[in-house]
């Protein structure tokens, strides 16, 4: 329970009067709690538009979860179901090469989206990472619990991969899906070196990248409570998907939980 002091202390330093920051020394409450420094991140719409920033990344973020379930779910069945040739070395082959830390790619993949015309555009950020194999990995392992008799009756009955894919497994892995949902919406939100790499107008930045510019809006010491304000209500998102989607993140240990009966 240790750690929950120093986020205690974040919430109730977002509440403190700048007087306050800095005449006192530390208090884990506030002496007066204030919404001042709210009222002072939110208004502020030009240097710091911290609602735009928010905008920019529930929009990245979403395109770029639902994307990354179309390419992660079709790619799995291909490994899980289908059969041709050096199936399994091509998807072990990626899944190594995955292990290398991923600011090995910094250099390469901005040249491509430079290449491409996508600096400071949202395609930026959503489309690298879309077929990651780890998310390929899980949705494989997953159907693999799924008995291919079933594919085999519906061949039968005249079902094409496609039919199969979306009306048999698709339904099925239902909840590994949402956890990888939620990995990649908040990978996404919580990108940081990369949107900074790749955005420099203010408007179109997401929110990790703006309050790397908010420490030299808000830097001095006394700004500090609107610093935490701003920070606190980019982490809100995130805690309100975690909170009502807790649920799948248990489903998804049991990689049999699509088989029912």
């Amino acid at each position: 329970m240790i750690w929950i002091i120093p986020l205690i202390f974040g919430i109730a330093t977002s509440f403190r009067s700048q007087t306050e920051v800095v005449s006192t020394g530390f208090r884990l409450l506030p002496v007066n709690w204030v919404i001042e420094n709210y009222a002072a991140v939110l208004s502020d719409t030009s240097t710091a538009p911290i609602l735009r920033w928010i905008w920019n990344s529930i929009f990245i973020s979403t395109t770029h979860t639902f994307l990354v379930l179309v390419v992660i779910s079709v790619t799995a069945y291909g490994y899980s179901r289908m059969k041709f040739k050096g199936r399994d070395v091509l998807f072990f082959t990626l899944l190594g090469i995955s292990f290398f830390p991923n600011v090995v790619n910094l250099i390469p993949s901005y040249k491509i989206i430079d290449t491409l015309g996508w600096v400071n555009t949202p395609w930026a950020m959503i489309v690298p990472g879309l077929a990651g194999m780890g998310n390929i990995f899980l949705v494989r392992q997953f159907m693999k619990g799924i008995p291919k008799d079933l594919d085999e009756s519906a061949r039968i009955d005249g079902a094409s991969d496609f039919k199969i894919y979306y009306k048999i497994i698709l339904p099925m892995i239902k909840p590994v899906l949402i956890v990888c949902a939620l990995f990649s919406f908040t990978g996404s939100w919580n990108d940081f070196l990369w949107p900074v790499i790749v955005y420099t107008d203010v408007e179109k930045m997401p929110v990790t990248a703006g309050l790397l510019l908010l420490q030299d809006v808000y830097g001095n010491y006394s700004m500090i409570g609107q610093l935490m304000g701003s920070a606190l209500l980019a982490v809100i998102p995130t805690m309100l998907l975690f909170f009502f989607a807790q649920k799948y993140f248990v489903q998804s240990l049991d990689l049999s939980s699509g088989i029912k009966g």
